[in-house]
């Protein structure tokens, strides 16, 4: 029996939706307000959900500090009050929208866990606006 464990993080990041492959008026047509060549910053919220069987040792799927730790280590840690553009090295050359950042989110944090044990991540950049993802498709 697999239960799914959801924990939730947030950090403060700023990024500049752009694409070298796309004329200045393409992106400005495409990304509007969001192509700032500033940028411009989200209070993201994250969330992991992990699965598995509960362990009958501790009662649980896994210890919360221990999901807590692999989180900010691997992505908060990473990002967290950032220039996404220019200061993380694993989302260098990626556009940072939300459905690349939580792919992204999701190689890192896939490598880390026992096969199978990742189950979602959902990324809010907005109250209004979150992608999931659940991984790639065989």
């Amino acid at each position: 029996m697999l239960v799914e464990l959801t924990r939730r993080a947030s950090f403060c990041a700023a990024h500049r939706l752009y694409s070298p492959h796309l004329t200045e008026e393409e992106n400005q047509q495409i990304f509007r307000q969001c192509g700032n060549p500033h940028g411009h910053g989200h209070n993201y919220k994250l969330e992991v959900t992990i699965q598995g069987p509960v362990d009958p040792k501790t009662g649980m799927v896994m210890n919360l500090e221990d999901l807590d730790l692999l989180i900010d280590q691997e992505i908060i840690d990473q990002v967290d009050h950032r220039h996404l553009n220019h200061d993380v090295p694993f989302l260098a050359g990626v556009i940072p929208t939300i459905e690349n950042m939580v792919i992204a989110f999701w190689r890192l944090l896939d490598q880390k866990l026992p096969n199978g044990m990742l189950k979602t991540i959902r990324l809010w950049e907005s109250e209004n606006s979150y992608v999931t993802y659940s991984g790639p498709t065989a």
